[in-house]
């Protein structure tokens, strides 16, 4: 029974894990789908070649950074348990290289491509993991030290905040200095609209993130015995209320309508195996209209050029998520209770300073040094054809 029982544990969050990979192809036809026809080619290959260099500097340095387990070891070693390390790190590096892909969406259109790949491999090697591993392996301490204060730990069942709110606040110090599109903001106070190139698109990558989101939430659980419909039902109801708030928010807006069902999911990550289903409709919805009015207000009044609205949808749906649990999660809300919100709170902003702190250092650095941005020739060409030397769709006769 106990082989049967760890053959099951690797089968189940081998699943999670492919479920989630399949959830990069719904960040890169999400971008895809947002940014201009010349810069499509760019989206594709940056997702792609972003996991990639996490997956090697996840396996060779964040993995162990987390959770002190490192995978240098005999191949002998590393069947133990029918190979479970190894697909738990399969699934957490799905996790970790989200990141990279969150940050991708902000700074769409006008990053350098080199740099950003330095930028990955740091942040997931290193920036990412020292707080994974606070948040889910009790490194440093932090974790009784918030128990001891508040008398709860802080509690994020699947990463509103070590993901999501971490992925939004790197992202928003890239972008702030990285600068706007060219032209995006006129000197005579007007603003260049730059819709979305293919609804189509955008709307496969929505959907495509949003079925890989219950591999994402449900797989968390990491062992079978411990998996929970509670969670399936919460995500759901989660998606559906960030999606009609979006609706009614938006006016109809077939962007806002597509990230509306992330949002709500982005939010009910952490508490999605505490919340009662109503609530986990509440936290959803209250996600759809953060997203939706925080989007507008960043791009038009303060002209934060975000290209996908990756801080309002990760960074501040997350950072909701996050407080949400020590409320919707509590008994007298419907919960299961077990959380606290000045727990939620501390961890959350514990998150967010760290990723703050983390994105200035990395990315002041790398505009000091290597540069972040395409010159104005390469960006008026577009990242395709500037970087990747071909466009997504060829124009070209056939001199047969």
């Amino acid at each position: 029974m106990e082989a049967l029982k760890q053959g099951s544990d690797v089968l189940f969050i081998l699943l999670g894990a492919i479920l989630v990979l399949a959830m990069h192809s719904g960040f890169a036809f999400l971008e895809l789908g947002t940014v201009r026809k010349k810069n499509q080619v760019n989206a594709l290959v940056k997702i792609l070649v972003d996991f990639s260099v996490s997956t090697v500097a996840y396996f060779l340095v964040g993995y162990s950074v987390a959770y002190g387990t490192g995978f240098l070891v005999g191949a002998d070693q590393l069947v133990a348990r029918n190979g479970f390390e190894l697909v738990r790190f399969f699934f957490l590096l799905t996790f970790a290289a989200a990141i990279p892909a969150i940050i991708s969406g902000g700074i769409a259109e006008r990053a350098r491509f080199g740099p950003q790949l330095i930028a990955t491999a740091v942040i997931v090697g290193l920036v990412y993991p020292l707080f994974e591993g606070v948040a889910w392996n009790h490194r440093f301490g932090i974790q009784e030290w918030i128990r001891a204060t508040t008398g709860a730990e802080f509690h994020d069942f699947a990463g509103s905040i070590v993901v999501h709110a971490v992925g939004g606040w790197l992202a928003l110090p890239a972008v702030l200095l990285l600068g706007a599109r060219s032209n995006r903001y006129r000197k005579d106070g007007a603003m260049s609209a730059h819709p979305p190139s293919n609804i189509p698109f955008l709307a496969l990558g929505a959907w495509v993130l949003t079925v890989g989101w219950f591999g994402f939430n449900v797989m968390s659980a990491q062992t079978i015995d411990k998996v929970s419909g509670l969670v399936a039902v919460n995500s759901l109801m989660a998606m559906v209320g960030g999606t009609l708030a979006a609706l009614l928010m938006g006016r109809n807006d077939p962007g806002f309508v597509h990230n509306g069902p992330l949002a709500g999911l982005v939010a009910v990550c952490a508490g999605s195996d505490l919340m009662h289903p109503l609530g986990a409709l509440t936290v959803g919805a209250c996600a759809g209209v953060i997203f939706v009015a925080m989007f507008t207000l960043t791009q038009n009044r303060w002209k934060i050029d975000d290209v996908l609205g990756v801080w309002p949808l990760h960074g501040l749906c997350g950072l909701w998520g996050g407080l949400a649990a020590g409320l919707f999660g509590s008994k007298a809300l419907g919960g299961l209770g077990g959380v606290s919100f000045a727990a939620q709170l501390i961890g959350s902003l514990l998150g967010v300073a760290w990723a703050l702190l983390g994105s200035f250092a990395l990315y002041g650095l790398l505009k000091a040094t290597v540069g972040l941005r395409l010159s104005a020739e390469q960006e008026f060409e577009g990242a395709d054809l500037a970087i990747h030397r071909i466009g997504s769709t060829p124009e070209r006769e056939a001199n047969w």
